[in-house]
C-alpha cells in the first residue's frame, strides 16, 4: 500500500520535455478522456462564477499541455457571449505543436512555448492564470515558487485545479486507466499524480508560507482542490 501520508517527489513520465510526437499524441488524446470524465473542467466553470470575468480578459493556462481546458472553457465562453482570450503555455515543445494544431478553429486561442519560472512571462501579463493537474509537479518549494509567480502574472486572480491525495482517489484512476488506456506512462503517471497531490492542512500550509491570505479552497468531485488567490 503506497503511503498516503505525505506527497511523493517521484517524478512523472511527464515531465520529460523532450518527448516526441509518437508519445505525446496519444497521451493527449487519453488525458483528454480523463478530464471529461472525472468532471475536471467544472472546478474552472465553477470558479468562473465566483470572478467578474468580462470582454477582453485574457485567460492563461500554464502547462496547458494538448490544449483540452483552453478549448472547453473557449466553448463555454462562445456561449456566455463573452469575448475572451486563451493563452496556453507549457515547456514540453510537442505539447505545444499537438496543441496548435488541436486549436486550429480557435482564433481566441494562442500558446507560448515556455518554462513557466523563466523571464518570458511578465508582471501582469494576464488577467487570469490558471492551471490544471499541474502544480502537483513540484515539489513543495517550488510550488511556492510557482504560486506566487502565477500571482505575479496575473492581474485578476489565479485557478489552481490539482488533485486530493486520497487512497480511494489512487485506486480509482488505477482501475480506470487500466480499463481505457493504452499507454503504460497514462497508468503509471495517473496514479503517481494522486500521490503527489495534496491534503487539505498541506495546502493552508504551503498558502501560508507564500504569504498568501486572500483565497478561497473548495473540494470538488472527483477528488479534486479548486483554489482560486485573489489579487
Amino acid at each position: 500500500m503506497p503511503d498516503f501520508s505525505k506527497r511523493s517527489n517521484e517524478p512523472e513520465m511527464m515531465d520529460d520535455f523532450s518527448l516526441g510526437q509518437e508519445i505525446i499524441n496519444p497521451i493527449m488524446d487519453e488525458l483528454e478522456v480523463v478530464n471529461k470524465l472525472l468532471g475536471g473542467y467544472q472546478v474552472f466553470f465553477n470558479a468562473f462564477k465566483k470572478l467578474k470575468l468580462r470582454d477582453g480578459m485574457t485567460i492563461s493556462d500554464w502547462g496547458c499541455g494538448g490544449g483540452d481546458s483552453l478549448r472547453v472553457l473557449a466553448n463555454w465562453a462562445r456561449k456566455e457571449n463573452l469575448k475572451l482570450k486563451f493563452i496556453g503555455v507549457d515547456a514540453t515543445a510537442t505539447a505545444i505543436e499537438y496543441a496548435r494544431k488541436k486549436a486550429a478553429d480557435y482564433p481566441e486561442i494562442s500558446f507560448i512555448h515556455a518554462d513557466v519560472l523563466s523571464n518570458q512571462l511578465g508582471a501582469e501579463q494576464f488577467d487570469i492564470v490558471i492551471s490544471s493537474l499541474f502544480t502537483h509537479h513540484f515539489d513543495n518549494e517550488s510550488w511556492i515558487e510557482l504560486i506566487k509567480k502565477m500571482l505575479y502574472c496575473s492581474s485578476s486572480a489565479v485557478i489552481v485545479n490539482d488533485l486530493h491525495r486520497h487512497w480511494f482517489a489512487y485506486h480509482s484512476i488505477g482501475l480506470l486507466t487500466r480499463a481505457f488506456s493504452k499507454s503504460v506512462m497514462v497508468k503509471h503517471d495517473s496514479k503517481l499524480s494522486v500521490l503527489r497531490g495534496f491534503k487539505k492542512d498541506e495546502l493552508y500550509q504551503l498558502l501560508e508560507e507564500a504569504q498568501i491570505t486572500k483565497f478561497s479552497l473548495q473540494w470538488m468531485w472527483a477528488f479534486r482542490w479548486q483554489l482560486i488567490i485573489f489579487k
